[in-house]
């Protein structure tokens, strides 16, 4: 697979989604009759960043570090406990159920397990076809089957598997129908969550070359979260580093992988296998000491601190903010 970084000739400078100091603490409660809230898990904390229009941007990090979260209070499938959430300038958590529904027409989602995203008891056709008739944008059933089976080929599948059950599917083909109900509703926005780990390496190429060739065909923008980083440059324009709910590094794809700057992301970065042996004995490899910090309690300070090789007495008490070190390279740490 290629790592060159996508064509930004599409991409525009105006933001479609503005996040601003997200945080989502879900709180841990005791009591049977009478429940009352002990801790929070503060699973995101404090989070901000700016998507642009037909932009990717890669979300990466730990797993439990807050990417899914992040993108659920997006959905609003979580509400967030704080901050703004500003889609094409709205915003979406000032909305209820009923103002959201139009537009959840515009911000889908596919999702990371093709198996359990499916409901094995519907066939193809009608689950594609569902969010059409419940939003209700096509009355006409025959048109809405039209429809599905002009989905199904733009996704790369005979139109005729509208008849099929997703157990009669590969897990390729069921995430390939997953992307078509997400685009069924023309969405400006896709969430991709995790949208290729579950599968197959070289079923894993096929669907990103099919997310590239659908962005650029539909004008789409994406919030593509993932752990495999060699997904990521291929896919997309900017990265955002995540660690313990809180982000530490934003740049543009090709500069964070050839110019990490924050600690953690130096060591994400040098986890990555080259092929060749010679060059993998003979490059620097940063191990991180300890344990991931519980989300329950994270460190003071910078929550990167107990395990940064560049940690000062500093680190243990203020909150580095996300600094611009050079234009449109965002790093949040004060020893940088």
């Amino acid at each position: 697979m290629s790592v060159a970084a996508p064509a930004e000739a599409q991409v525009s400078a105006a933001p479609l989604l503005q996040v601003r100091n997200l945080k989502k603490h879900f709180p841990i409660t005791e009591g049977i009759l009478i429940q009352k809230a002990v801790a929070h898990v503060k699973a995101v904390d404090g989070v901000s960043f700016d998507i642009r229009r037909g932009e990717t941007l890669g979300l990466v990090g730990e797993s439990g570090c807050g990417k899914t979260t992040t993108g659920r209070c997006i959905l609003q499938l979580d509400r967030p406990t704080e901050g703004e959430i500003v889609f094409d300038g709205i915003n979406l958590n000032d909305l209820d159920s009923r103002a959201l529904s139009p537009l959840r027409q515009r911000i889908q989602v596919i999702f990371q397990d093709p198996y359990s995203s499916l409901n094995p008891r519907m066939k193809i056709g009608d689950i594609i076809a569902e969010p059409i008739y419940v939003h209700g944008l096509e009355p006409d059933a025959q048109k809405r089957m039209d429809r599905v089976r002009e989905l199904l080929a733009v996704c790369g599948l005979n139109p005729k598997m509208a008849d099929r059950y997703p157990h009669e599917m590969s897990g390729g083909q069921r995430q390939r129908v997953g992307i078509a109900r997400a685009l069924s509703l023309n969405p400006d926005f896709i969430i991709c969550d995790e949208a290729v780990s579950a599968l197959d390496v070289s079923i894993q190429a096929q669907v990103i070359n099919l997310l590239e060739e659908l962005r650029e065909k539909f004008d789409l923008t994406y919030l593509f979260i993932a752990h495999d980083l060699s997904v990521v440059r291929h896919l997309c324009h900017r990265v955002a580093v995540m660690y313990l709910g809180r982000m530490v590094e934003l740049a543009d794809c090709d500069e964070l992988f050839d110019n990490p700057q924050h600690p953690y992301t130096q060591a994400l970065l040098s986890a990555i296998p080259v092929p060749d042996p010679d060059i993998e004995r003979a490059r620097e490899h940063r191990v991180l000491k300890g344990e991931v910090p519980s989300p329950i309690n994270p460190p003071s300070g910078c929550v990167f601190n107990p395990r940064c090789p560049l940690a000062v007495e500093g680190c243990r008490s203020d909150i580095p903010e996300l600094r611009e070190v050079k234009p449109g390279h965002w790093v949040a740490c004060t020893e940088v």
